[in-house]
């Protein structure tokens, strides 16, 4: 039986390991296009990076034109050299204008993150 200097030392780290486990999610780090930039031409892909890597099965990326439309994206997929980036491909040209990017991640441990920005393509 454990004494009870030795139970605290003991809970501290099991309590530890809980808690590094639960704010492991995968957190937007970057976009191509960025949040809020002006394009001079319409990009042929919506490019997240995460924070980890990421299950293209279960994540999701939405493209709205600022009318409401949608806009056509393929499924999107994993770059082959690095599973935190999903990438969206645009298989048609973009109008000038104002979009939405929606999106919604799942880590490859499960954790689910998602979150909205806009880009310009510019006439």
């Amino acid at each position: 039986m454990l004494s009870k200097p030795s139970i605290i030392p003991l809970a501290s780290f099991t309590l530890s390991l809980f808690a590094t486990s639960a704010f492991a999610h995968a957190h937007l780090q970057k976009s191509m296009p960025a949040a809020a930039e002006t394009v001079r031409t319409s990009p042929t892909e919506i490019r997240l990076k995460f924070s980890e890597a990421v299950e293209p099965r279960f994540s999701s990326i939405a493209l709205t034109a600022q009318s409401g439309v949608s806009a056509p994206t393929s499924k999107p997929g994993v770059d082959p050299a690095d599973n935190s980036v999903l990438i969206a491909p645009i298989p048609q040209a973009l109008k000038p204008g104002v979009y939405k990017v929606t999106w919604h991640a799942v880590s490859t441990d499960t954790h689910k993150t998602e979150g909205v920005f806009t880009f310009t393509v510019a006439p």
